[in-house]
C-alpha cells in the first residue's frame, strides 16, 4: 500500500482516486466520459459557443458565493452532488475534465482535498485562477474538547519528518470569514473577467452588506443569551463559528471525523452535560442520520434541532435555489432557541 507524506498508509479510497486521476488525464485527449453509475455534478450550462467565464467549485459555500457575485454572467459548477457527503467525495472522470477546462477553480484546501492537489499537479494551470478557501482566512487547528470521541490513529511507520498539524477546514461557518472569502473570490473573478468586473463589484458590495447583517444578527443573539454553551450529538464543524461569537461547545466528534457511532462514555458525557446545565437543545448537522441526537433527546428532553454547516444541501433545496444566507438565517433562529 502507498504511504502518505507523514509516513502513514494512504487509504484504499485515496489510492483509487490517484489511479483515477492518472487514467483520466491519459484519456482526456480521447474525450473520455463518466461511467454511468456516477452522480452528476451540478451547473447551469450556457448555450453552445458561450464565452461566459467558467467557474468550478468543489462544495456548496464557494458555489453559492460565486453565484451571488456573478448573478448569471458566468457558468458556475459545483462538483459535489446535492445531498452527498463532502468528506467522502471522490471525483469522477468528468469532474476532473471540468477542472482542467475551467477558468476559475475554487476548493477548500484541507486534508479532504488531497485529491485536488494530485489533479492540479497533473494539468496545466497557467491560465487558471485558483482560490483556496483556507488561504483566505486565518486557520485554526482542529481540536478535541472535553468528552469528545478521540480519533483513531492511522497506522504509521517510523519517519524523521514531524507530523503536520491538522487544520479545521470549515472556514465558511463564520460569517466573518465568509466576508473575507467573498472578497477574495470577487477579486479573482474581476481579474479573470474584466468586462464584467463592474457588475461583479456591485454584486459583491450588496452581498457583503447582507453578510454584515447576518453577522450582526448572530452577535445580537449571543449578546442577549442566557447561556453560551451549545451541544452537538454529531460532528462539530463549527469551530470558526464558535470562536467568532465566544461560544463554548461540546460534541461527539470533531468536524472532519469519519466516525458515526460514539462510545457509551461519550453519549453519557453529553447527556450529563445537558442535564447539569439545563440545555434546551441538542444540535445535529445537515444530512446526518440524527440517531445520536435523538438518543440524547430521549434521555434529557432536549429538543433536536438542525444547525446547518452549509457543507452541502438537499436536492430539494438546491432545486429551489436556497443559498448560504438562507441557511444561516435559519441558524440564527435555531441558535437563539438553544441559548435561551
Amino acid at each position: 500500500m502507498p504511504k502518505n507524506k507523514n509516513g502513514g498508509y494512504i487509504s484504499m479510497k485515496r489510492f483509487i482516486t490517484f489511479i483515477l486521476v492518472v487514467a483520466v488525464l491519459a484519456m482526456t485527449l480521447a474525450g473520455c466520459g463518466r461511467s454511468g453509475n456516477q452522480a452528476d455534478s451540478v451547473s447551469k450550462p450556457s448555450p453552445a459557443g458561450s464565452d461566459k467565464l467558467s467557474i468550478v467549485t468543489t462544495i456548496f459555500p464557494p458555489y453559492d458565493f460565486a453565484r451571488q457575485i456573478t448573478d448569471g454572467k458566468a457558468d458556475v459548477t459545483m462538483l459535489l452532488p446535492p445531498a452527498s457527503e463532502s468528506h467522502s467525495f471522490e471525483p469522477t472522470p468528468q469532474d476532473i475534465i471540468k477542472i482542467k477546462n475551467c477558468d476559475v477553480f475554487i476548493y477548500v484546501g484541507g486534508e479532504s482535498d488531497e485529491w485536488v492537489n494530485k489533479v492540479l499537479k497533473s494539468i496545466d494551470t497557467s491560465k487558471m485562477k485558483i482560490i483556496t478557501l483556507m488561504d483566505c482566512v486565518e486557520v485554526v487547528q482542529e481540536e478535541t474538547v472535553e468528552g469528545m470521541e478521540e480519533e483513531e490513529e492511522e497506522e504509521t511507520v517510523a519517519s524523521d519528518e514531524p507530523e503536520e498539524p491538522e487544520y479545521d477546514e470549515h472556514v465558511w461557518t463564520s460569517p466573518k470569514n465568509a466576508k473575507l472569502i467573498v472578497q477574495k473570490i470577487s477579486t479573482a473573478l474581476c481579474q479573470a473577467d474584466p468586462k464584467n468586473a463592474a457588475a461583479y463589484k456591485q454584486n459583491t458590495k450588496a452581498y457583503l452588506s447582507k453578510l454584515d447583517e447576518l453577522d450582526a444578527a448572530f452577535q445580537d443573539v449571543v449578546d442577549n443569551a442566557q447561556r453560551k454553551t451549545i451541544v452537538f450529538g454529531d460532528r462539530f464543524p463549527f469551530r470558526y463559528f464558535a470562536d467568532a461569537y465566544g461560544l463554548k461547545y461540546f460534541a461527539a466528534f470533531p468536524g472532519c471525523s469519519t466516525e458515526t457511532e460514539a462510545s457509551a462514555a461519550t453519549v453519557k458525557f453529553l447527556i450529563d452535560k445537558i442535564k447539569a446545565e439545563k440545555i434546551p437543545v441538542v444540535f445535529h448537522i445537515e444530512l446526518s442520520n440524527q440517531k445520536m441526537a435523538q438518543s440524547i433527546s430521549e434521555s434529557t428532553g432536549a429538543k433536536v434541532v438542525l444547525l446547518h454547516a452549509c457543507h452541502n444541501i438537499s436536492k430539494a433545496d438546491f432545486e429551489k435555489g436556497v443559498g448560504y444566507l438562507d441557511l444561516m438565517q435559519q441558524n440564527v433562529q435555531n441558535l437563539k432557541e438553544a441559548l435561551q
